[in-house]
């Protein structure tokens, strides 16, 4: 294909490279996918904005709010994952809460780092 018939293509589709999710990098993907699957098989509860919910339900909903914030670009580690995913409501700006069994309550990001400062230990 030509020089000029390749660019014109690439330049059709800038308005479009937006509306994608951006990749994240293979050990940032693996922590997500891990603290997700961790926050859906904990019996802890969660809270937001004062309602306790059942952690399939937290998950989901932390999962809707990666995926936005993945459409702008805006995820590039696991940490902001955690700061901006998993630990404010977007529309109170409360911090979300988890309260495990025999445990005090604690905010999500709190217990999202030790488990992610745990796992990252077993895996080199």
């Amino acid at each position: 294909m030509n020089k000029r018939i390749l660019t014109a293509l690439l330049l059709a589709a800038l308005p479009f490279a937006g509306s994608a999710a951006t990749p994240l990098s293979p050990r940032t993907q693996v922590e997500i996918d891990h603290l997700l699957d961790y926050i859906a098989h904990s019996d802890c509860r969660f809270n937001r904005n004062g309602s306790w919910h059942g952690m399939d339900e937290a998950r989901d909903h932390i999962t809707m709010k990666l995926e936005q914030l993945r459409k702008h670009g805006a995820v590039d580690s696991t940490e902001f994952f955690i700061e901006k995913a998993a630990s404010p409501s977007s529309l109170s700006g409360k911090n979300y809460l988890v309260q495990c069994p025999g445990m005090p309550e604690s905010t999500s990001e709190d217990w999202l780092k030790a488990e992610l400062d745990r796992w990252r230990r077993l895996k080199p």
